[in-house]
C-alpha cells in the first residue's frame, strides 16, 4: 500500500522546502545556523500541518546528524532514557521529540542532562505556547523558533505539487476551483494533502477535475478520517469557544463532551476557557475570570476523571454569562496607537521623581493625588500630548459597563466622549 500523499510530498532539503522563509529563507536566522553546521537545541512552535517534523528531519539530514524521534503520545521516560543511551555512542545526534508539550516535568526534567552536555541537540515540536508547557529548565536551553501558518500562496504551490506527482504518475488532475480546498484544511498542509487524495482516489478515471462541489462532498463524507488522523482538534475547540461566545450552554457542553471523549488535555481546555473570560466577557462580568481561573486550578489539582466535573460548571457558566469584549478592544486600540505614535515622552507631572535633581527637572510637578480631592478624584493629564482626548476603552453594552460608563461621563465631562 503506497504512503499518503502527503508523506510521497515531504521535500527533502530546503530548496524545496515550502513556507518559513522567515526562518530558513536566504540570510534567515535558522537558514544561516544550518549552513553553518552549528544548530543550537531548539523548540519549532507553530499550528499543525506547517512542516515542523519536515524541517527537523532536513536540519538533521542537511547536517548528516543521526536522527532520532520520539512522540510526547506515547513515549515516556524510559524511551528517553534509551536514545540518550544510543546517542553517546554517536556524533551530533539530533533528538526530533513532537508535541514536546504533552511531556510532563519528569520527561521533560529527563532531556535536560543531555541537552546541557551535548549529548543531543533537542529539536521539539509545539502547537502550544511553549512558556506555559516546557519546563523554565529546559526552554532556558533552547531557541524558540515559531512558525507561520501557511498563506494562500504557500498552499497553492502545495496543490501543484501535488498535481505534478499525479502526472508523473500517468493521472491529470485538473484544479479548476481551490476555495473549498483552502477552506476545509484551513492553512494546514497535511489536511490539504489528504483532502486532495481523498478527491482523487475517490474518481478512478485518468482524468480527475476537482473543483469546489466535488471537494465539499467528498470531505463530508469522510470527516471521520479526519478524526481518526486528529485534525479535527482545532475544529473542535473552535466549536467549543464559539458556543461560549455565543451564549450556548448546550452546544458548549457537547463540544466539551466531544473533547473528553477524544482524550483531549483537561488543561488545554481550561486555559482556553481562561482566555476567552477575559476576552469576550471581560468586566460584563468580572467574576467570570475568577471561576475560569479557579477551574484552572481545580483541573491542574484534582486531574482527571473528575475535573471533567469542573470543566462543565465553568463552561454553563461562562456560556450563560453578559458578554463584552470592550476590554480586549481597549488593549488592541491602545497598541496600535503606539504602534503609529512611537515612545512618546511621559509628560512631566506624571514621572517619578526620587532625587533632587530630578524634582529640580520638573519631574512629578503638578502632579495631584486623586486621594486629596472630593470622591479620590480631579481632573489631570493621563496621556501623552499628542493622543490628549484618545478613547480607547469604550464600555460594552450591558448592565455592569453602562454604570462604569455613567461614572466616567461623570467624571471626564466630554473628554473622551463617554
Amino acid at each position: 500500500m503506497p504512503a499518503p500523499l502527503a508523506e510521497q510530498l515531504r521535500p527533502t532539503s530546503l530548496d524545496n522546502y515550502i513556507g518559513q522563509s522567515h526562518l530558513v529563507g536566504k540570510g534567515a536566522v535558522l537558514r544561516e545556523l544550518i549552513d553553518q553546521g552549528n544548530i543550537p537545541s531548539m523548540i519549532l512552535w507553530g499550528p499543525p500541518g506547517i512542516g515542523k517534523t519536515t524541517l527537523a528531519m532536513i536540519i538533521a539530514s542537511t547536517l548528516g546528524r543521526p536522527f532520532h524521534t520520539l512522540s510526547a503520545i506515547n513515549s515516556g521516560v524510559k524511551d528517553v532514557r534509551e536514545v540518550i543511551d544510543l546517542a553517546t555512542k554517536e556524533q551530533g545526534a539530533v533528538l526530533f521529540i513532537d508535541e514536546i508539550h504533552r511531556f510532563n516535568k519528569a520527561q521533560q526534567d529527563s532531556l535536560l542532562g543531555a541537552v546541557e552536555k551535548g549529548v543531543i541537540t533537542l529539536i521539539g515540536a509545539t502547537t502550544e505556547n511553549p512558556s506555559f508547557e516546557v519546563i523554565s529548565a529546559l526552554l532556558s536551553r533552547c531557541q524558540v523558533f515559531v512558525l507561520k501558518e501557511f498563506g494562500k500562496d504557500e498552499m497553492q504551490a502545495l496543490i501543484d505539487m501535488a498535481v505534478k506527482h499525479y502526472a508523473a504518475q500517468g493521472r491529470e488532475v485538473e484544479v479548476k476551483e481551490s476555495e473549498a480546498l483552502m477552506r476545509i484544511s484551513g492553512g494546514d498542509a497535511r489536511k490539504l494533502l489528504n483532502a486532495i487524495e481523498l478527491v482523487v482516489t475517490r474518481d478512478r478515471g485518468q482524468h480527475v477535475i476537482v473543483d469546489n462541489a466535488r471537494t465539499t462532498a467528498v470531505i463530508q463524507q469522510n470527516l471521520a478520517h479526519y478524526d481518526r488522523l486528529g485534525d479535527m482538534h482545532y475544529d473542535i475547540i473552535s466549536a467549543f469557544i464559539k458556543s461560549l461566545r455565543g451564549s450556548d450552554p448546550n452546544g458548549a457542553v457537547y463540544w466539551l463532551a466531544r473533547m473528553i471523549e477524544g482524550g483531549e488535555d483537561p488543561v488545554f481546555i481550561a486555559r482556553r476557557m481562561l482566555i476567552l473570560a477575559s476576552e469576550d466577557i471581560g468586566n460584563a462580568n468580572p467574576n467570570a475570570l475568577l471561576l475560569a481561573n479557579a477551574c484552572f486550578d481545580t483541573v491542574t489539582k484534582i486531574g482527571w476523571p473528575e475535573c471533567r466535573l469542573a470543566l462543565s460548571q465553568c463552561a454553563v457558566y461562562l456560556a450563560c454569562s453578559a458578554k463584552s469584549n470592550s476590554t480586549y478592544m481597549a488593549m488592541g486600540a491602545a497598541q496600535e496607537a503606539v504602534r503609529r505614535t512611537g515612545d512618546l515622552p511621559v509628560p512631566l507631572h506624571l514621572r517619578n521623581a526620587p532625587t533632587k535633581l530630578m524634582k529640580e527637572m520638573g519631574y512629578s510637578d503638578g502632579y495631584r493625588y486623586a486621594h486629596d480631592y472630593e470622591g479620590n478624584f480631579v481632573e489631570q493629564e493621563f496621556l501623552p500630548d499628542a493622543l490628549s482626548g484618545s478613547a480607547f476603552y469604550r464600555p460594552g453594552n450591558n448592565v455592569r459597563e453602562q454604570e462604569t460608563r455613567r461614572l466616567l461621563n461623570q467624571r471626564w465631562k466630554g473628554k473622551y466622549g463617554y
